[in-house]
């Protein structure tokens, strides 16, 4: 029987439901005959070879455009499990008890894929290990066609030694595994512990084994790519993604033009021109960027003629992109906050209770936006050193991609009249300047009103964080429910450097079933 459809108020889509929320095409169970059955990305490799970066910043991406994405850590699970890394001989394939530790904390990371998944809304999981044999691949594959999901594959290869010896400094050393050693044993021990790895590894084979799996081969840091067999859009946007990324050093500057005159007059949209103090900041931003010294800068603006004034006091070439004009208000374009709350009372209540998917009539909604924006967001990861002139709600959108923010929290970012924001990208995440210019602006933030309060049913994106550091409000115990009730002493062997208070790895199933109660992040991981 057909049924009714009712327009979703906020989102201003149709609906088959009388419930007043967009129908999902999932099941419960995350069967195999699922419409759209969610994506487990595995990630393939020699450790040091960037896989964490690009989980991470993959993640970030897929959560930002709307795809709801986790990344599970194997190293994660194995520290939580295992509290006193002593030495690279833990990773060696003959010490069998180690090994037997590993496999369970992989089977452990897999069965919260699961749970993320089937039960808690996810549609794409990262597994983030170095899965460098056949059998453990084998085995996720079937983990995959047990479940219903699809597998992809992301290899990473490398043999530039400069480049994994950066990445070992940069990254490696400062992670738990290394907090009680200096820079140079925890280097020699890292590169010992990738040639235990090296022993088994067995790279994807495009030409026989795995000439039938869908997997991208990232060659030398994005030098050369390798792609196999895509099947759907997901995977399309993935390799698209991997594509366009790099890892040389670049700042990106974020500002708003110029205060304008609908700013002063507290006016949405329009295509008002800058007001004194507006031309004021241009001259102060032309100042700033002579001051900065950088090579090559790229200049980007909107197609609105505040933003253009802005870049014109630059005496710069600068670039125009539509996809950069501020979100279109519809029928509430020009009008200020106080006329819209009199003319359109209900539509003004609605977008204040879930401002993200709220859709203007015949106008925008921040999901809107971020679409709109994306193909900025690729050419920024492919350039270096750009400054972008924007507006208010595009901004947010822009720094909610870098600095990783929700649906929730993205429009509510404070992106002040008259400041830059300077984005740095470090090792897993962004570094973020504030540089007020020192000319005043009218306040044009509007903060979330204090009685809007978010029930069960809210629609709303996560967070791509890993299982340790996601803000959920309870914590579940990692490693749990392991075949063998309890998993004896492990006792490694003697180790000159590294030392710690305990030298045995220590692992009982009160160690297995802890459970992780404070949120915290750790910026920095290692398997």
């Amino acid at each position: 029987m057909t049924r009714e459809l009712t327009q979703n108020k906020i989102q201003k889509i149709w609906i088959p439901s009388k419930d007043d929320k967009p129908a999902m095409p999932r099941k419960s169970g995350g069967g195999p005959h699922l419409a759209n059955p969610p994506t487990v990305i595995v990630m393939v490799g020699l450790p040091a070879r960037g896989k964490t970066y690009m989980s991470r910043k993959l993640t970030r991406y897929l959560n930002w455009v709307g795809m709801p994405t986790k990344v599970f850590n194997v190293g994660e699970y194995r520290r939580e499990a295992v509290k006193h890394y002593s030495s690279y001989d833990f990773f060696k394939s003959d010490n069998k008890e180690a090994v037997r530790i590993r496999e369970q904390c992989a089977l452990a990371a897999l069965r919260d894929v699961k749970v993320y998944l089937t039960e808690l809304g996810g549609q794409v999981a990262v597994f983030d290990a170095t899965n460098t044999t056949r059998s453990r691949r084998d085995m996720i594959l079937d983990f995959g066609a047990e479940n219903g999901f699809k597998i992809f594959f992301i290899e990473s290869i490398c043999e530039d030694p400069n480049v994994i010896a950066t990445n070992i400094m940069e990254v490696k050393v400062s992670c738990p595994d290394y907090q009680d050693c200096n820079k140079t044993d925890a280097l020699e021990d890292f590169q010992k512990r990738i040639e235990c790895y090296r022993v088994n590894y067995q790279p994807l084979d495009p030409d026989d084994y795995d000439k039938n799996l869908s997997f991208i081969k990232v060659i030398d840091v994005g030098r050369r790519f390798l792609v196999n067999r895509i099947q759907d859009h997901i995977q399309s946007r993935i390799v698209y993604y991997l594509m366009n990324i790099h890892v040389q050093p670049r700042s990106i500057y974020l500002c708003r033009h110029g205060e304008s005159q609908h700013n002063l007059q507290g006016r949405l949209g329009g295509d008002s021109g800058l007001s004194t103090r507006g031309r004021k900041f241009a001259n102060a931003l032309a100042k700033f960027v002579e001051e900065q010294k950088l090579k090559d800068l790229k200049v980007w603006t909107s197609q609105l003629r505040r933003s253009i004034q802005t870049a014109e006091a630059l005496n710069v070439p600068y670039e125009q992109w539509k996809a950069l004009n501020e979100i279109d208000a519809g029928v509430c374009e020009e009008m200020t906050y106080e006329e819209v709350r009199e003319r359109y009372p209900e539509e003004f209540a609605l977008r204040d209770q879930d401002k993200y998917y709220y859709r203007y009539p015949t106008g925008e909604s921040y999901q809107d936006l971020v679409q709109r924006v994306e193909p900025v967001i690729m050419e920024l990861e492919r350039q270096e050193n750009v400054l972008v002139i924007c507006h208010q709600a595009v901004m947010r959108c822009l720094l909610a991609y870098f600095l990783d923010k929700s649906a929730d929290e993205m429009p509510y970012l404070k992106c002040p009249l008259h400041t830059v924001l300077k984005l740095t990208p470090v090792a897993y995440g962004c570094k973020v300047e504030s540089i007020s210019l020192n000319v005043e602006a009218v306040n044009t933030h509007r903060d979330r009103p204090e009685e809007i309060k978010r029930g069960p049913g809210t629609l709303i994106r996560r967070n791509s964080v890993t299982p340790l550091t996601s803000h959920e409000p309870t914590k579940k115990p990692r490693i749990d429910a392991l075949d063998d009730p309890t998993i004896p002493e492990l006792t490694p062997a003697p180790l000159t450097f590294c030392a710690t208070t305990n030298g045995s790895l220590a692992l009982t199933t009160q160690n297995l079933k802890r459970c992780a109660t404070e949120s915290h992040d750790i910026p920095q991981l290692c398997q």
